[in-house]
């Protein structure tokens, strides 16, 4: 048939050898591409044949097309159906086409699901695939569900060794914690991670210290802390479940009461020399006041006993004041002088006596 086609599209032109060589060339390369099909589909889809996978031949043809590797749909396909998985949990191979073009992990979720199912944990395709492209690792989640993990509390990495409490005594308490947590699979998505569980852990011990009476009480009984942090709820909103605040080591740091008593003092022995400090400021304000007063009174005395001559000048020229009566008050002047003088004199020597002795 081939090479009466052949013959009829060039009857004048080829003549039997062409046509035969030409029919071969053809045969050769539809022989090529079924071997390169063969090559990269029929293994394949043999796999997923024989684990009864139900991958067809078009299927695995589609998935080049659409740009999806087909070797990843298959194999996690195989692996959930060996697992006891199958398209009744949601595992068809659109659905995992769906996922692979949508940049999740598919054989990290069929992992999850695999491992859920050998735990006996509620979990279906959506919610893990959900979680896949929240860009937790759901295998890990899954993992964490069946085996606990412990969390340091605080997180040494960001650079906190312990966490510090004052008893109401004023006795720092150094704390360290593990949290042991298992993951909740329902509030995975939109969950809190270990970051809100360790600040809330930290948050409810310094609570606990502080509302201690003393620290001793703290040392007697270190699960009297676990027990009130647990009492709180706080793993409520996270992507975990709390299961134990364990109290790995208490150390007892400062007295940060006597510190800040004595702290307190200096600042109050500052307070009290700042404010003497402006007593003596103003004392002696008020000394320069009250010598700026004395010699503005001496200047007016100076100024009203000069006027004393002027007086007697003008008594003298209206007739009020004789001369008698004018040396009588210089008598009396000069009396009052010496018994200054002589005042002054005494004075003098009491001082120079209390001094000696």
């Amino acid at each position: 048939m081939i090479f009466t086609v052949l013959a009829q599209a060039n009857p004048p032109q080829l003549s039997m050898p062409t046509l035969f060589w030409l029919g071969v060339i053809t045969l050769g390369v539809i022989g090529l591409l079924g071997g390169i099909f063969i090559t990269k589909y029929f293994n394949l889809w043999i796999q997923a044949f024989s684990t009864n996978a139900n991958v067809s031949i078009m299927d695995l043809v589609g998935m080049s097309f659409r740009k999806v590797n087909p070797n990843i749909i298959v194999r996690s396909k195989i692996m959930a159906y060996q697992a006891g998985l199958s398209e009744k949990d949601g595992l068809t191979t659109k659905s995992l086409e769906a996922h692979y073009l949508a940049g999740g992990n598919v054989p990290n979720v069929v992992r999850a699901l695999i491992a859920a199912n050998r735990a006996d944990i509620p979990l279906s395709y959506k919610r893990a695939a959900a979680i896949d492209l929240a860009g937790r690792n759901v295998l890990e989640a899954v993992q964490t569900s069946v085996n606990p993990k412990v969390i340091p509390c605080p997180d040494p990495s960001q650079g906190r060794q312990t966490i510090d409490g004052v008893a109401r005594n004023g006795i720092q308490l150094k704390v360290k914690a593990k949290v042991t947590v298992r993951t909740n699979l329902d509030r995975l998505v939109g969950g809190a991670t270990d970051e809100t569980i360790i600040a809330r852990v930290g948050e409810g011990i310094v609570n606990a210290i502080g509302s201690a009476d003393t620290h001793l009480l703290v040392l007697e009984k270190p699960d009297s802390i676990s027990k009130r942090v647990l009492e709180k709820g706080l793993d409520a909103g996270t992507a975990y479940e709390i299961l134990s605040i364990d109290i790995a080591d208490i150390d007892v740091g400062d007295n940060i009461g006597a510190n800040l008593q004595a702290l307190q003092a200096e600042a109050d022995t500052r307070v009290a020399r700042a404010k003497a400090e402006e007593r003596r400021a103003f004392a002696v304000a008020q000394e320069q006041e009250q010598m700026a007063a004395v010699q503005e009174n001496r200047a007016k005395v100076v100024a009203a006993e000069a006027e004393v001559p002027l007086a007697i000048a003008e008594a003298f020229r209206q007739g009020h004041l004789g001369v008698n009566e004018y040396y009588n008050l210089r008598n009396i002047q000069a009396d009052t002088e010496m018994r200054n003088s002589i005042a002054d004199s005494g004075n003098v020597r009491r001082e120079a006596t209390g001094a000696q002795q």
